[in-house]
């Protein structure tokens, strides 16, 4: 039998002029289809822009702002002092990393007022930055500013007792609250009951000596929580104070907490008895505008004669016409 020759598809050489041609013609896109992607695409960027706009109105877009446009007396501040070695390593701090964290403000015309991130303000100018990195928040009201920036001071650096009284205090001065203690309700809302009562015993301290005082943020708790209770008793360990303070102004910290440890160790004079026992069982207390019989001897017979009594008094001291 003879062999079959094995057929074998022969090779062509194309040359390199040589253009080939698919045989099937491109698939067209269809109107509609492009129509359908060119409505997805806008549809992509107006959401795009309406979560920029939610995000930028409540204060979550960081922008850069000018540190000159910042006023840092927008609200009355709750630090009343900065500690130096605190602000080097900030400023240390700042200068090898940068900012971290942005400041929180609020505009204000053509300005913006600082409501939290002080330090970081005064530690950029000092090191002769321009700029600063913020969120721009909306508060809807001054108490909810109020309540912004004591909580950042709270969660970075902790205020003494007797600034969270004061800020309570000039918070209520401002009309934002209408007494101390819905202040301390309001902007210590996260702090423990204790916590708070002891705010409120430094608000006594700040309300009675306060203007006295030069370095009131250095009264250590206790001491500042001794003194409240003395004064609630009595006042006049207030007015001593004062006086003390007035005549020999302290030159620092150290020297008014001296001061203010005698006035509290020092020999009060002994409160005079509530009232009089002016017979078994009969007390008498007389007080501005009023006298005040109380006891067992006070029945309704007794009650009756001092009433008659009083007519007749009244009577006799009338003036004649």
């Amino acid at each position: 039998m003879a062999r079959r020759k094995r057929l074998e598809v022969p090779e062509t050489q194309f040359s390199g002029g040589l253009e080939t041609k698919s045989v099937f013609p491109p698939k067209a896109r269809m109107p509609i289809a492009e129509v359908a992607g060119d409505t997805a695409g806008r549809a992509a960027l107006e959401e795009v822009a309406r979560e920029m706009t939610t995000a930028e109105t409540e204060g979550r877009v960081v922008k850069k702002l000018p540190l000159a446009a910042i006023g840092i007396q927008h609200l009355v501040r709750d630090r009343l002092v900065i500690d130096e070695a605190e602000m080097e390593q900030l400023k240390a701090s700042l200068a090898e990393r940068g900012q971290q964290s942005p400041i929180d403000v609020v505009r204000d015309g053509a300005r913006y007022g600082l409501i939290s991130g002080l330090r970081r303000v005064l530690a950029l100018k000092a090191l002769g930055e321009t700029e600063v990195l913020a969120l721009v928040r909306r508060p809807e009201s001054a108490s909810e500013a109020y309540v912004a920036m004591v909580e950042e001071n709270e969660i970075r650096a902790n205020l003494s007792f007797y600034e969270r009284a004061n800020i309570a205090v000039a918070a209520v001065g401002l009309g934002v609250y209408r007494t101390p203690k819905e202040a301390v309700a309001e902007l210590f809302a996260h702090a423990s009951p204790a916590k708070r009562s002891k705010i409120l015993k430094f608000v006594v301290l700040r309300e009675a000596i306060g203007r006295s005082l030069r370095f009131p943020a250095a009264i250590p708790e206790k001491l500042g929580l001794a003194l409240a209770t003395v004064i609630e008793v009595d006042r006049t360990v207030a007015l001593r104070l004062s006086d003390a303070l007035r005549k020999s102004p302290p030159e620092d910290a150290a020297a008014e907490r001296r001061t203010l440890e005698r006035a509290l160790n020092a020999p009060r004079a002994p409160r005079r008895p509530a009232g009089e026992e002016i017979a078994p069982g009969l007390t008498f207390e007389a007080k501005k505008g009023r006298v005040v019989l109380t006891g067992p001897g006070v029945d309704a017979g007794f009650a009756e004669a001092m009433r008659a009594w009083a007519v007749s008094h009244a009577k006799n001291a009338e003036p004649s016409n």
